[in-house]
């Protein structure tokens, strides 16, 4: 089964937003085993998601659209659905019924007739039922090809990707098995590894595919498999797995499950009952920003101190002056002293500090631009390593933030393994 995705709106094309839908769209599609062959993102003019439509047109078997739902006149993707399945727009009951109670029960005012017209739906379309806002999802099927349409709000979308969308296919199509195994590297570059394995690789059996995904510090490894026995495919894909672990065994840091880091290292962190919290100044609350990201987060994350100027660290983390004189801001003794001290103040089992110069010019320290040291405060330990991630200075935040959750988890594996 094939399916592509549009993303409808002027403002992802001019770069004022980042399409995020089309990821998650596709990434539930391919957990039932629904192949995304395209992602695209047009303009909200009729013309033009007419001419996409029709181009889509018994090529794949669903076309699932985003935006262009809004109450306003410069959103016009329900228009333009009628047109191309010759419809009429018509009130929904059950959808004014759920619309008035959400503006008038639950926003406390008046329902206006912008509100109302969200209920207008093509006549023959099958309504999908949006229990966290206004705009109804809509299915609709011409010929070969069903057309879906979404809410470009990412809440909206995901209630009605997960509770609505998903269990539809599932119940009506039959679906191969799409099977995935990602291998997590780092420590070398794409090209090494690739040349470490090339001869595992050219043994894969024709219905597994290996790709790299090379990221600032490390390379994941996904194989993916397909086919109509799930039960091989599984059998298959772990073996190849072992097979691999014997060949790169001193790289391999873990396994995702089209899981981020971050999200292995929350199911590590809750299931040993452990906590973590930050101290950070290069990357200032990336690290955090990324473990807080992760549903359920709390039970883990304590907090983090971005302690991003000298005196931040002084003033706040206590860290001593005599220490920063002697050896530098951007140092081991710097960057173990914030580990200890914020692990300290919030009392967690680990912590996680950096201090660095990400550049373009130098700050406090004479450090070459580039230079990160990062510190990991284990229950029994403390750990510091340096790195040097160059240019830009993007490139230094992403790396250092990435490798610092590698570190973290390598060790929580430890105790694991």
């Amino acid at each position: 089964m094939k399916a592509t995705i549009i993303t409808i709106g002027d403002e992802i094309l001019i770069g004022q937003i980042i399409d995020t839908n089309s990821g998650f769209i596709a990434k539930s599609l391919d957990r039932i085993g629904v192949e995304v062959t395209e992602m695209i993102s047009i303009s909200d003019d009729k013309q033009q998601i007419l001419d996409t439509f029709a181009q889509l047109q018994n090529k794949v078997d669903i076309v699932i659209v985003t935006g262009g739902l809004g109450p306003t006149k410069d959103d016009v993707t329900k228009k333009t659905f009628c047109d191309y399945f010759d419809d009429v727009l018509v009130v929904n009951p059950e959808v004014l019924a759920h619309v008035t109670q959400l503006i008038e029960g639950f926003y406390k005012r008046p329902i206006s007739q912008l509100n109302k017209d969200q209920a207008l739906v093509p006549s023959t379309c099958t309504v999908l039922h949006n229990q966290v806002g206004t705009a109804p999802g809509m299915w609709m099927k011409k010929e070969n090809t069903v057309f879906v349409s979404l809410p470009g709000v990412p809440y909206e979308m995901k209630y009605l990707v997960e509770e609505e969308i998903i269990p539809k296919i599932v119940r009506e199509y039959k679906r191969p098995y799409i099977i995935h195994k990602t291998i997590l590297t780092y420590g070398q570059g794409e090209s090494l590894v690739a040349e470490r394995i090339e001869e595992w690789e050219n043994n894969l059996p024709d219905f597994i595919k290996l790709a790299y995904l090379p990221n600032p510090g490390r390379v994941r490894l996904r194989l993916t498999a397909r086919g109509t026995d799930k039960e091989l495919l599984e059998k298959t894909i772990e073996d190849k797995v072992r097979s691999l672990d014997v060949i790169i065994h001193d790289i391999i840091v873990g396994y995702e499950e089209n899981e981020t880091i971050e999200t292995v290292i929350g199911k590590l962190l809750s299931k040993q009952n452990k906590t973590i919290s930050t101290a950070e100044s290069c990357t200032g609350g990336r690290i955090a920003s990324l473990l807080s990201s992760v549903q359920g987060a709390s039970k883990y994350f304590k907090g983090s101190v971005v302690s991003y100027a000298t005196e931040a660290k002084v003033n706040v983390l206590g860290i001593s002056q005599e220490l920063i004189d002697e050896y530098s801001v951007v140092s081991s003794q710097v960057a173990s002293a914030m580990a200890l001290s914020v692990k300290e103040m919030l009392k967690t089992d680990y912590a996680i500090a950096t201090t660095g110069n990400a550049g373009p010019s130098k700050g406090d320290s004479d450090a070459e631009i580039g230079a990160v040291f990062i510190a990991l405060a284990t229950p029994d330990d403390i750990i510091v390593e340096e790195f040097n991630f160059g240019q830009p200075r993007e490139k230094v935040i992403d790396r250092a933030s990435i490798k610092s959750l590698e570190v973290l988890q390598k060790e929580i594996l430890k105790i694991v393994q």
